[in-house]
């Protein structure tokens, strides 16, 4: 199991940590136990919540609405709720992580 994933209420969480303002965006590894996520937006006004939410529903191929923030909205560490299984999600960002170097 992918340590940043653990079973939530209605799907997966996703223990995530986020470089708001990065050139580049997409998945970067692990920090510590959370899933490091580059993204462009600025954290100012959601901007970078809005931009991560995005990023996330479209990486796991489900709308966004199916993706939130349940913990750490003014944070760089969040937890995001995502609806589908937990080895759904184990199996998708594992492949996507297999393309990232050691970059954390």
């Amino acid at each position: 199991m992918i340590p940043c994933l653990r079973a939530g209420s209605v799907g997966t969480e996703i223990s995530v940590h986020v470089q708001p303002g990065a050139s580049r965006v997409g998945i970067a590894g692990l920090h510590g136990d959370a899933l490091k996520v580059r993204i462009h937006a600025r954290a100012v006004e959601g901007a970078a919540n809005e931009a991560l939410l995005n990023f996330i529903a479209h990486a796991l191929g489900v709308p966004r609405r199916e993706v939130k923030i349940v913990r750490g909205e003014k944070s760089r560490r969040k937890v995001l709720e995502v609806q589908l299984p937990v080895e759904d999600v184990m199996e998708i960002l594992a492949r996507l992580m297999m393309t990232v170097g050691d970059s954390s």
